[in-house]
């Protein structure tokens, strides 16, 4: 059975509040995350403040972390050459992602670029990393299906797998930003991706119902998904997707999947309750 790799995204949690988070609360909270044992932990983002203002003191909160005696990864998100310059000034940080769609529609919406722009700044980024410790992971967004009229097919979606492929990236995320990917797509999608890309870690990132995931999750570890990012609670969402935004896979809700399934997990409960205790008082 190969191992989960489970990484807890604290930026989808936190960036569409509007109220902002004290810097010393982000702070407690992900030093509490780094005692459970994830994989890999999403702080923040190097974007622009206006475009996302609770993430404006992402280096603040890395700077008050420390990595050196847990085995969990650092990620932040970027959207241009700029943010991945200044994430290789933090020696924590391993991985940057970028948000790449399918959807020329939400590209639009989420980073005021077509897909030609899009390309050529992921082409720029894969570029600059090979000369440095970071890995680059590209977010398929979208990848289910796409809810505002795009064109949307396996065949177009295989296509923009190789073609990052060619450039080195070995990671690609997908993720279903709005929750309407059914357990069936979510199948049919891994089932035609993994087979020709055995060697790249197509993970899962989902927003969903409480009551969907269960299904959802089951039609992606059948399909061979070994990767998948939550967040405790369900908090969060994408601020750029729609009016309202749908909340994050629940870390609670995946944990019980995987104890249901007797899928091993190398989690400390005690810290994650505590984590969760400290999550549930972010917002308040």
């Amino acid at each position: 059975m190969s191992p989960i790799h489970l990484t807890e995204t604290v930026r989808d949690a936190l960036q569409g509040i509007e109220k902002f988070i004290p810097t010393a609360k982000k702070i407690e909270y992900i030093r509490a995350l780094l005692k459970v044992g994830f994989d890999c932990i999403d702080i923040g983002s190097f974007v622009s403040p206006k475009a996302v203002p609770q993430m404006a003191e992402t280096a603040q909160v890395i700077q008050n972390l420390n990595f050196t005696d847990s085995k969990t990864k650092a990620m932040v998100l970027v959207v241009n050459e700029q943010g991945a310059e200044r994430a290789t000034q933090f020696p924590f940080i391993t991985d940057i992602s970028y948000p790449y769609s399918v959807s020329p529609t939400f590209l639009q919406r989420n980073l005021k670029m077509d897909t030609v722009q899009s390309k050529k700044t992921i082409n720029s980024i894969s570029e600059s990393v090979k000369t440095s410790r970071l890995n680059f992971v590209v977010y398929l967004s979208m990848g289910f299906g796409n809810p505002y009229g795009d064109d949307w097919s396996l065949n177009l979606l295989t296509d923009t797998v190789r073609e990052f492929y060619k450039l080195g990236i070995r990671k690609m995320p997908l993720s279903d930003i709005l929750g309407e990917a059914s357990p069936e797509r979510i199948f049919e999608v891994y089932n035609t991706l993994i087979p020709p890309f055995p060697d790249v870690d197509f993970g899962l990132h989902l927003h969903t119902k409480p009551t969907e995931s269960y299904a959802k999750l089951e039609s992606a570890y059948e399909a061979g998904v070994r990767s998948f990012e939550t967040v405790l609670n369900g908090l969060g969402g994408c601020p750029f997707a729609a009016n309202e935004m749908v909340g994050n896979l629940s870390t609670q809700d995946f944990v019980a999947f995987c104890d249901k399934k007797n899928i091993p997990l190398n989690l400390d409960r005690s810290a994650l309750a505590k984590a969760i205790e400290i999550a549930s008082g972010l917002t308040n």
